[in-house]
């Protein structure tokens, strides 16, 4: 797997890799806590572009759920941009979709 893959892009979005499942969950989850931590203080919401993901397990959803926590916790919303219908579904499933704001 790539770093470049869970890198910031210019606007301050977290890119999410091209599977979020078991093997790539532990890198996913540090970088996202570290994006978490450098919002800056007038950031309203942590932005996840899901636009090159193509699987998702449970265990990226766990980290997800993690993430979104995180975020509650510092008042921030938790935005899924360009979230395939893969992971929409999921989170349907789940019933965990009320927890995030899907934008495209």
């Amino acid at each position: 797997m790539q770093a470049t893959e869970h890198e910031h892009n210019l606007d301050g979005v977290l890119v999410a890799p091209e599977k979020l499942i078991a093997a790539t969950r532990a890198e996913f989850r540090a970088n996202a806590l570290a994006h978490l931590a450098a919002l800056g203080a007038n950031a309203t919401a942590m932005v996840i572009d899901f636009g090159n993901t193509a699987e998702i397990d449970t265990s990226g959803l766990g980290v997800l759920v993690l993430v979104q926590k995180r975020a509650k916790e510092r008042g921030l919303s938790t935005r899924l941009r360009r979230a395939p219908e893969r992971v929409r579904n999921l989170l349907k499933l789940t019933m965990l979709d009320f927890l995030f704001e899907l934008t495209d």
